[in-house]
């Protein structure tokens, strides 16, 4: 059934991917988002640019169509460079927080009956739960007690509870899916929020001798390739499970193993460089997924490495074609 449907952060990177995916299935889709992406790829029929913190510009969202599902993937966010060092906690939990607030707001005002996503994340568990780097895999109950290491993840475990709220005392559908350092095409690969992935493929590409590895690089995670993670979100939202749910790979590297294999990819002969960074998060982080394995039937299943393959490719190309 051709659906219409509303993706809030529809440029940036997994919003990006989830509006093609979305258009290719045959839904009317449209994307809302603060600015164009810097890919020149806007695969959504529709967009609209504007602030989604500003209430206003919410409202003018839903002031054309009738949506049946929405996806609020829309945050200030970035990678680690960016979450880690304390310099941008108050925008990170004011911005996020005002775009939920407003769009749970409205959608109780207008009695919406559709379904809602909301895109939570791992930086939700506590961080006595990941300091060992051999972390075996942090799964939804231990959420609480809270403890997360970062403002942000403050921010996404308040939205978690705030969308449960008006799902209780206003009827919201809701499912929300922790996600986990998910990768791949049209992310952000340099200007200080990208990701570790890109990081270090644009780190390679760009190398000649070395790549610099933040702190030790004996620090561990594991990475989910975009394609399975949009699996995840069409399932989970197919289904009737209403809880907070992980999505990500149980396939657990260390930084600096994840630095070999990148230049392993690239066929360069490079040296790893650590130098010392304050912001390099947990120790050790994972995912559980023997609960989405329960309730929907499916976890995912692709080594890291097809998926880092993609990507260095799509990020050296992206290199040589800025110069």
């Amino acid at each position: 059934m051709r659906k219409n449907i509303l993706v809030l952060g529809a440029t940036g990177f997994i919003g990006t991917n989830l509006c093609a995916k979305l258009k290719k299935e045959g839904h009317f889709v449209v994307g809302a988002d603060i600015k164009k992406n810097d890919f020149d790829y806007t695969p959504a029929h529709e967009y609209y640019y504007g602030d989604l913190s500003d209430k206003r510009f919410m409202d003018r969202c839903f002031s054309v169509y009738q949506f049946d599902e929405i996806y609020q993937l829309a945050a200030d966010m970035g990678g680690a460079g960016y979450i880690f060092t304390g310099d941008n906690d108050a925008n990170i939990m004011s911005n996020s927080s005002a775009i939920n607030i407003n769009l749970c707001t409205l959608l109780a005002n207008i009695n919406y009956k559709g379904k809602v996503f909301y895109s939570s994340s791992a930086c939700i568990y506590p961080e006595h739960a990941q300091t060992d780097y051999n972390n075996t895999g942090l799964s939804e109950h231990d959420a609480y007690p809270a403890n997360p290491d970062s403002n942000y993840g403050w921010e996404k475990l308040f939205s978690e509870r705030l969308y449960m709220a008006y799902a209780k005392n206003y009827g919201l559908d809701v499912r929300i899916a922790r996600f986990h350092n998910i990768f791949g095409e049209y992310s952000t690969y340099k200007g200080g929020k990208e990701k570790a992935p890109a990081a270090m493929c644009r780190k390679v590409a760009e190398a000649t001798s070395e790549v610099e590895v933040w702190g030790s690089g004996k620090q561990t995670r594991s990475f989910l390739y975009i394609d399975e993670c949009l699996e995840g979100i069409e399932r989970l939202m197919n289904s009737d499970f209403k809880h907070p749910i992980n999505i990500g790979s149980s396939e657990l590297i260390s930084i600096n193993d994840l630095a070999k294999m990148v230049i392993e990819i690239s066929g360069k002969d490079l040296t790893i460089k650590n130098v010392h960074s304050n912001a390099i998060g947990v120790l050790g982080r994972n995912s559980d997924n023997t609960l989405i394995e329960q309730k929907l039937g499916w976890k995912p299943t692709k080594p890291l490495k097809d998926g880092m393959v993609k990507l260095y490719s799509w990020v050296e190309k992206q290199i040589q074609n800025a110069t």
